[in-house]
């Protein structure tokens, strides 16, 4: 029998931070309820008022930025300057939907002439978003602040080990003027996520993680006919061209590589090098990677800290001796380091090929996969032989062939010479394994509403 509790660990550590209590069906009565109730007046707050409140939330996590942030770090194990990063991002997401909502939310005029019609957007309920633990309050706001701002109300299960996290950003909301019930968190059990995605005032769910987790949400959501968004991860490909700005690519595939320990969805993790510029990219990547200081997130003087949880750091090994055995080489890294917490060396594995776990699996962690080939045309088929299609990068001073090569990429993004970044103004989400629907801009607004068609005939 499952306990009817469980803790959170400080990943850089090993100690307990705290005990919460799994929610029992009548508090997941109690807050379905309320989110209905809530539902039912806020649907009828006007577009105007929703971004104002936006706007206030704005403030509100600005002025929370430093509590917000030691919490992140202090549950996952994210540098301190990466999770007050975080915060301003959030902050600076829901400036966009504040100024931009009310012109996405506007009824739409049908496009054709001499039709006397229009497009309404209406809420559709309550929203199941199921979020993960690698950015505890910027995936929140991904998917919370369109769809509230829609009009709906938000109900989070979000992953055990950052629930403080979670729990911190629906104060936030209060304390931005937000009324009660328009999002909230429920503290489940993952085997009882289901009674949630079957009660009829569930309108939709929303999933971010692995794939088995979105399979398993999507196949019951299926079932009650309700729509879902899935973004499932990836292992994007970092293409280097020829004729690429190698030092500023190596740069950049640093950052997008490491950043927050390699625990990103939309980052660079196959470094797919043609061959005229491996040599040099390959070394110096190599420099700046073991250049990179690991040590407690707290400490401005770290670069990196621990990956967010021991389970998660010992699962990314298995995958580093599993690429090794079939033929990788390590140039650095490839080791749990020694001592308390779950910190992992920045790795780089040379050699990677097709049938590799660091090439055709999701590396969550600190490694960078470099496979090389002859052309670009193999780098593009071999960035497409993946089960993933979330992102990827190209490098190359050509820019009008980068965008030819971009339409042959089976990716929801393509970055030209820049790093992978999601922002709220453009979409983000994949394809093939990676999952389906969008998030952020006008896509993100739009993906839990009614398109409630209006005709008028004439008198």
């Amino acid at each position: 029998m499952k306990s009817s509790r469980f803790s959170t660990v400080n990943p850089t550590t090993g100690v307990e931070i705290e005990v919460f209590s799994f929610f029992t069906p009548a508090d997941v009565e109690n807050t379905l309820g309320l989110a209905d109730k809530t539902f039912q007046s806020f649907r009828k707050v006007s577009v105007h008022q929703r971004a104002n409140l936006l706007a206030n939330l704005a403030i509100a996590l600005r002025r929370n930025a430093k509590s917000l942030a030691r919490v992140i770090t202090t549950e996952m194990g994210k540098i301190l300057s990466e999770a007050e990063a975080e915060i301003e991002k959030c902050a600076h997401e829901a400036e966009w939907y504040a100024e931009h909502g009310p012109q996405i939310l506007a009824d739409a005029p049908a496009p054709t002439g001499g039709v006397n019609a229009y497009v309404s957007y209406l809420p559709l309920g309550a929203i199941l978003a199921i979020m993960p633990w690698n950015f505890p309050i910027w995936q929140l706001t991904r998917m919370a602040l369109p769809t509230i701002l829609a009009g709906n109300v938000v109900l989070v299960k979000h992953s055990p080990n950052t629930q403080r996290s979670s729990l911190e950003f629906e104060r936030v909301l209060r304390e931005a003027g937000f009324p009660d019930g328009v999002f909230q968190n429920l503290i489940l059990k993952t085997e009882d996520v289901v009674n949630v995605i079957n009660d009829p005032r569930v309108q939709g769910a929303s999933v971010t993680g692995s794939v088995r987790a979105g399979s398993a949400v999507a196949s019951e959501a299926g079932k009650v006919i309700k729509k879902t968004v899935m973004e499932l991860g990836g292992s994007d490909a970092f293409i280097v061209c020829g004729d690429a700005d190698i030092p500023k690519a190596v740069a950049a595939g640093i950052k997008g590589r490491f950043h927050n320990a390699g625990q990103v969805c939309l980052a660079a993790k196959r470094f797919i090098l043609v061959e005229k510029i491996a040599d040099e990219f390959e070394h110096l990547f190599l420099e700046r990677a073991r250049a990179l200081r690991v040590g407690n997130p707290l400490d401005p003087a770290s670069d990196m800290g621990p990956m967010a949880r021991v389970d998660l750091r010992d699962s990314l090994h298995e995958q580093v001796k599993g690429s090794i055995a079939k033929g990788a080489r390590v140039l650095c890294g490839g080791r749990p380091l020694e001592g308390a917490g779950a910190f992992y060396a920045p790795t780089v594995l040379s050699g990677v090929t097709q049938g590799m776990p660091a090439f055709d699996e999701e590396t969550f962690g600190p490694v960078a996969a470099i496979t090389r080939v002859s052309n670009v045309e193999a780098a593009v088929e071999a960035a497409n032989a993946s089960q993933f299609g979330l992102s990827g990068n190209l490098w190359t001073r050509d820019v009008d062939r980068a965008r030819e090569l971009a339409r042959d990429l089976y990716t929801g993004g393509v970055f030209i010479n820049g790093i992978t970044a999601s922002d709220p103004r453009v979409p983000v989400g994949g394809v093939k394994n990676s999952g389906y629907g969008r998030e952020l801009s006008h896509f993100g607004v739009h993906a839990f509403v009614n398109a409630q068609t209006v005709w008028i005939e004439s008198q």
